[in-house]
């Protein structure tokens, strides 16, 4: 995979690529799922990345894929008439809800009690009968994560405090059919012990709101939010403990709830994909020093949005015009990219020897990386995209 993703390009333009390994994503994401006790499923979030060789490759490996967004709809759904579709996010048009009830969409996670009437309509226009779940937005508090999704005003879920007026509407409305709850409260959470720790939280808050409303609960959506540690990549989200112990807490969930179901994006792709850059010039600037490279935040916006320096590896290469100078630094480096403000920057402060015409190789770059960021700002070239592996149409699939 190093080879292909430092080398040159045909028409011998500076290294700008990606790279996505889609057999070590298909171990990964296996072993997971493997792992999962009885009446657990795992769907993928496709927001993190849903380039057509990512969803071909994880198809037969998960549940079914979790949507935001017609045209994700449309994406799950070229994938296979058989895909399970879950619907989500905070806004969903008349058109969106009519559509992806055409194309099958398995339930609909609600974020509002207009979105429940507003289903309930589009459902009643097509003489169907939509299966959804009532997103609620948690009092809290939660174990510590890197971004909270409830427990404090956002624009996600049902604030809890007018949930039974959700749960009377979604009972009278004659095409909704309730199934249970969507809870998905962190983001970007690294603790095995926590993320324990939460599930147990909703446990208790679902079981007493089926005394409250009485109401039984077919299916509990715990959410993502299993993070990536970017900051240090040895120590990751402990899955086989998380497993253990989820195996043991199942035990005590009711047995009527006959799904759980989770829908994590970032932790199932991460790992998989890579971003290649060259660095065309090092210089100093007020004391710091730079790695200009080709490339930037329009390509990969995920450092600048989480506010962290991306982990790279330095590639050297030999490669360079005679007679022309080479710049070179020992670090501590900052990289930025060719974009016209101090905002792109990947990395920050970095030791090591880089020099111009070395590639710096960014890892976990499969999840939120080119599908977040502003990719014809400045109208610069976009980067290759590289895919390995069974999925792909071609041993070195390139899709520019």
């Amino acid at each position: 995979m190093t080879r292909l993703l430092t080398t040159r390009a045909p028409d011998d333009d500076p290294v700008c690529r990606y790279g996505y390994d889609l057999d070590e994503l298909r171990e990964h994401v296996t072993t997971i799922v493997s792992a999962l006790p009885e009446r657990c499923r795992m769907f993928y979030a496709m927001k993190a990345n849903s380039a057509a060789p990512i969803l071909r490759t994880l198809a037969p490996l998960v549940a079914g894929f979790e949507v935001a967004s017609g045209g994700e709809v449309a994406k799950a759904r070229a994938t296979g008439d058989d895909v399970t579709i879950l619907f989500g996010g905070p806004v969903k048009t008349d058109r969106e809800i009519a559509d992806a009830l055409r194309a099958g969409v398995a339930r609909f996670h609600v974020e509002s009690l207009l979105e429940l009437h507003r289903i309930d309509a589009v459902a009643r226009a097509a003489d169907v009968t939509a299966e959804v779940l009532l997103r609620v937005n948690l009092a809290g508090p939660f174990p510590t994560a890197t971004l909270a999704m409830a427990g404090r005003p956002t624009q996600f879920g049902i604030d809890e405090s007018v949930l039974a007026d959700a749960v009377t509407t979604a009972r009278s409305l004659p095409h909704l059919r309730l199934a249970g709850f969507h809870l998905h409260s962190l983001s970007n959470n690294l603790s095995a012990d926590a993320h324990l720790e939460l599930l147990r939280l909703y446990r208790d808050t679902v079981t007493a709101w089926e005394a409250e409303f009485g109401l039984r609960c077919e299916v509990l959506n715990v959410g993502g939010g299993i993070g990536v540690n970017y900051a240090d990549l040895d120590a990751q989200f402990d899955w086989p403990r998380f497993a253990e112990g989820l195996a043991e807490l199942v035990t005590t969930f009711p047995k009527h709830w006959r799904e759980i179901d989770f829908e994590c994006g970032r932790y199932l792709v991460a790992a998989c994909g890579r971003y290649a850059v060259e660095v065309l010039d090092v210089k100093r600037n007020h004391g710091v020093d730079y790695a200009l490279v080709r490339g930037g935040t329009h390509h990969f916006r995920l450092p600048v949005s989480w506010q962290h320096s991306h982990p790279f590896t330095v590639v050297p290469m030999e490669r360079w015009p005679s007679g022309m100078p080479r710049p070179a630094t020992d670090g501590p480096v900052t990289v930025v990219g060719e974009l016209c403000t101090p905002k792109d920057v990947l990395a920050r402060d970095v030791p090591g020897r880089i020099r111009a015409g070395d590639v710096l190789v960014f890892s976990h770059a499969g999840a939120y990386g080119w599908e977040i960021s502003h990719h014809d700002f400045l109208s610069h070239p976009h980067p290759e995209q590289v895919f390995v592996g069974d999925q792909a149409t071609s041993s070195a699939s390139r899709i520019v």
